[in-house]
């Protein structure tokens, strides 16, 4: 995020809200009728967005003749922030799970109906676009893996979306494995970006084995918890299509034990035999 000031979109706040608080962030304890003069704010609606600032603890009410409103430090507005986003998400999945027994009850035998006809085969993959849907089918993999995590990967340019699961799948003891794309084989420009986040990982997550392929990856992707009897495994990969742009492209996602068997295979082999330890071997 380049901008602080960003951060007030990022919690929730209107044009008004966010115009109040970082006017009264700068002119301290102050009256309504001063604060609509500073920011433009128009009278008539100054006074509702102070009161909204209140509710959300953002700022202090000070009882007088008139009523003085004082802005919280910006270290109590963030975690403030984030507790009433907390909260939110609490009271969210209280209402979900009153439900809950209701809605399987009138929609579960719906779907087992319509899933009858389904075959094996039509269920070996589905797909989601490339960007945040599969970023966050990507998180759930590392929430889901068990003992073994597997990444394909050009550049790993996505990690600061998936670092929070990194570390968390590392805590519980999960091995994590992350095969790179050799330097050599990307752009420039990409392959900064890998030296930056290759970095990251040996200063941070010290426990994450890395190697480079010095071969080209015809997909990139995560597998997580993959058996050689074939009956348990999940993964998501993206084939390379340099061509399309991102926005347009889709990504598979399996849990087919055999599928993933096989992509464990793949990744076994190219780690083996046509990888290094080091991005600066060839």
């Amino acid at each position: 995020m380049s901008d602080p000031a960003d951060v007030f979109d990022l919690v929730g706040l209107t044009e008004y809200e966010a115009t109040a608080l970082e006017q009264l962030l700068s002119l301290g304890r102050t009256t309504a009728p001063n604060l609509a003069e500073a920011s433009g704010i128009p009278k008539a609606r100054v006074y509702g967005v102070l009161e909204s600032l209140s509710d959300r603890g953002f700022i202090k009410v000070v009882p007088g003749r008139p009523k003085e409103y004082q802005p919280k430090s910006p270290e109590e507005i963030l975690d403030r922030a984030v507790e009433n986003h907390r909260q939110s998400y609490e009271s969210f999945a209280a209402d979900v799970e009153s439900h809950r027994d209701a809605f399987l009850a009138e929609y579960g035998p719906r779907f087992e109906r319509a899933s009858e006809d389904i075959s094996p085969t039509a269920e070996l993959f589905h797909v989601v676009d490339v960007g945040e849907p599969s970023e966050r089918e990507t998180r759930r993999l590392y929430d889901d893996a068990d003992e073994t995590l597997r990444v394909i990967t050009n550049s790993f340019a996505y990690l600061d979306s998936v670092e929070r699961a990194l570390a968390e799948t590392l805590d519980r003891g999960v091995e994590v494995s992350v095969l790179f794309l050799h330097p050599d084989r990307l752009p420039a420009e990409k392959a900064a970006v890998q030296a930056d986040i290759v970095d990251r990982l040996r200063d941070d997550y010290a426990a994450v084995d890395l190697r480079f392929s010095t071969e080209k990856l015809p997909w990139r992707g995560t597998l997580v918890d993959p058996s050689m009897d074939y009956d348990s495994g999940e993964a998501i990969l993206l084939v390379e299509e340099p061509d399309v742009p991102n926005h347009m492209r889709q990504a598979a996602i399996t849990d087919n034990g055999s599928f993933v068997a096989g992509m464990k295979r793949y990744f076994d082999l190219i780690w083996e035999y046509e990888s290094v330890a080091s991005p600066t071997q060839t």
